[in-house]
C-alpha cells in the first residue's frame, strides 16, 4: 500500500499564467475510467480552466482512453481526426491518457500518425499531468509520460462530479486474475489497495456535500485488501471514524460495514466483484449492512466451463450457480446483474447454450452483453480458434432477444408494489417526466418536481416496460 500525496506546485503555476482558458475532457471506458477522468477535471480547474462541451473553444482537449474494446480505438482515432483542425486554428493542447496508452503500438501509432498530439500520459502518471501541462505550454515540448511499472497509489487529487446526488470512489487499482481475453493487468498493473482511512475520508466528505449514494470501484473490489496479507494473515489497519471511534479495517467486508455507518449515505454499490473472491465475510456483510444495496453483480463472462477455464476465470459453471443460490439463501431479497462476452476464441454451439441456461436459471435484472473483441498483448489473441464474426453476431442477438425477454418477465414483480427511488432529475426525453432508480438499479419515470431531486421517495410502480418501470408518488 505505497501511498503518495498529490504536488499542487504546478497547477499555481498554470494558474497564473492560464488566461480565462476552457477545457473539454472525453472519457471513454469503464466507471473507474471516468473516476479518473473527475481528477483529471479537478487538476484542470484547479489550474483556473472553466468547462466547455465546445471542443472548437476548448483551450485544453484530454482524452481520457480504454483500451478494453477495439471499438474504443477507432472511436479515438476518430475524435483525433476532428480536433486537428482546432489544433491548427487555435494552438489548442491536445491530451492523451488513460489505459490505452500504454499499449505500444497505439503510441507508436500516435507518433507516426498524429504527431500534432502534445502529451501522452498513462494512469501511473497522472498526478505528472500538471507538470506535462505545464512544459508543454510554456517551453512547448511533446511529452510522453509513461510508466510501464505499478504506479503507487495517489491521494489528494481535486476532483470535479458532475453528478451531486451519486459519487463513485474508487478503493483499489490494478488486478492480479489476468483473464485471458483481458489487457487490465497489462495497463493498470498489479492490485494496489486504497488505505481505509482515505477511502473514509473521502466518502464522509461525500456526505456532508449532500451525496446519497456511493459507487465503490476497482477491477476487482472483493480481493480489496488481499494484496497486503504478510504471510497469509490480515494486515489490520486502524481507522478514525468521525465519532472519535477506532475501526479495524483489513477486507472488503470490513470496509462495507465502516462505510454502512457514515451518515448521510444511503445506499452503497459496489464494482466488479470476481465470483472465486466472493468470501462469506463478504456475503454476511452485504446481509448486514442497510445501506449495500441487494443489487449484486456478478460478473459470469460464460456458462461453459471449458470456456471459463480458457478464460482463466477459476470457476466453473457449477461453483457461479452454487455461489447464486448461497448468496440467495443468505440475502433472500437479493438480485444479480452480470456481464457476457460471446464469441470467445473455441466457443461451440454447446457452450453458447451452456451460458443461455445460467441465463435463465439466475434471472438477472440486468445483463450487460460484449461481443468477444481481440486485444493484442492478451492470450485470447493468440489463440486460433477465433469465432467467425457472423457467428458472434448471430449468437449475440439471440442472448440479446433472450435477456429481454427474462428481463420484461422478471419486471412484472414490481407491478403494484412500492418501491424506493433515489431521484436523479428529469428525464433526458421528456421535461416534464423525472426519472430516478430503485435499490435494484431499475429505471423508474414518474410526474414529479424538483423538490424531489436527491431524495429517496416512495413510488408506486404502475407498469413495466423492457428497459425502465413507471411509477406514480405516493404519501405514506
Amino acid at each position: 500500500m505505497d501511498t503518495i500525496r498529490m504536488e499542487n506546485a504546478y497547477i499555481n503555476k498554470i494558474k497564473q499564467i492560464n488566461k480565462n482558458g476552457k477545457y473539454a475532457v472525453l472519457t471513454m471506458g469503464c466507471q473507474l475510467n471516468e473516476n479518473d477522468s473527475e481528477k483529471i477535471a479537478g487538476i484542470l480547474k484547479e489550474s483556473g480552466y472553466e468547462k466547455t462541451e465546445d471542443l472548437s473553444k476548448a483551450n485544453v482537449i484530454v482524452f481520457n482512453t480504454c483500451c478494453v474494446r477495439e471499438n474504443a480505438e477507432d472511436r479515438l482515432f476518430g475524435k483525433l481526426g476532428e480536433v486537428k483542425k482546432y489544433k491548427e486554428q487555435n494552438g489548442t493542447i491536445i491530451a492523451i491518457g488513460g489505459c490505452m496508452m500504454q499499449e505500444k503500438h497505439i503510441v507508436n501509432k500516435l507518433k507516426e500518425s498524429y504527431p500534432f498530439v502534445d502529451i501522452v500520459f498513462g494512469p501511473h502518471t497522472m498526478q505528472d499531468f500538471p507538470k506535462d501541462l505545464y512544459e508543454s505550454i510554456v517551453e512547448n515540448k511533446k511529452i510522453e509520460d509513461i510508466l510501464d511499472i505499478d504506479g503507487n497509489i495517489i491521494e489528494g487529487m481535486p476532483i470535479v462530479r458532475d453528478d451531486k446526488i451519486k459519487a463513485s470512489v474508487a478503493i483499489m487499482n490494478g488486478c492480479n486474475n489476468f483473464c485471458t481475453y483481458c489487457i487490465v493487468p497489462y495497463v493498470r498493473g498489479r492490485e494496489r489497495s486504497r488505505n481505509p482511512q482515505d477511502i473514509y475520508n473521502e466518502v464522509l466528505s461525500l456526505s456532508k456535500q449532500g451525496y446519497k449514494e456511493v459507487t465503490l470501484l476497482g477491477q476487482n473490489v472483493n480481493s480489496y485488501m488481499v494484496s497486503e496479507k504478510n504471510n497469509g494473515k490480515d494486515v489490520n489497519f486502524e481507522v478514525k471514524k468521525e465519532d472519535g471511534k477506532i475501526v479495524t479495517v483489513n477486507s472488503f467486508a470490513t470496509l462495507l460495514k465502516l462505510i454502512n455507518t457514515i451518515d448521510g449515505i444511503e445506499r452503497i454499490r459496489f464494482i466488479s466483484p470476481h465470483p472465486k473472491d466472493f468470501t462469506d465475510d463478504v456475503i454476511e456483510a452485504i446481509a448486514e449492512s442497510n445501506k449495500v444495496c441487494k443489487l449484486i453483480h456478478l460478473p459470469l463472462q460464460s456458462g461453459s466451463t471449458r470456456v471459463l477455464k480458457d478464460m482463466n476465470r477459476k470457476y466453473s459453471k457449477e461453483q457461479y450457480l452454487s455461489l447464486v443460490e448461497k448468496i440467495r439463501s443468505k440475502i433472500p431479497d437479493v438480485e444479480f446483474s452480470t456481464d457476457i462476452i460471446v464469441g470467445f476464441p473455441g466457443e461451440t454451439e454447446e457452450d453458447f447454450e451452456d451460458t443461455l441456461d445460467v441465463v435463465i436459471k439466475v434471472k438477472y435484472e440486468q445483463i450487460f452483453m460484449f461481443i468477444y473483441s481481440r486485444r493484442v498483448g492478451t492470450v485470447a489473441d493468440k489463440m486460433e480458434n477465433q469465432i467467425d464474426e457472423k457467428i458472434k453476431h448471430e449468437r449475440f442477438n439471440r442472448l440479446k432477444k433472450l435477456a429481454e425477454e427474462e428481463i420484461e418477465e422478471g419486471n412484472k414483480k414490481y407491478v403494484g408494489t412500492i418501491q424506493k427511488v433515489l431521484v436523479e432529475g428529469k428525464s433526458k426525453t421528456n421535461e416534464e417526466i423525472y426519472t430516478g432508480r430503485t435499490e435494484t438499479n431499475k429505471v423508474v419515470n414518474f410526474e414529479g418536481n424538483n423538490e424531489m431531486i436527491g431524495e429517496i421517495i416512495p413510488l408506486k410502480i404502475t407498469s413495466q416496460h423492457v428497459w425502465y418501470l413507471k411509477g406514480e408518488a405516493i404519501k405514506l
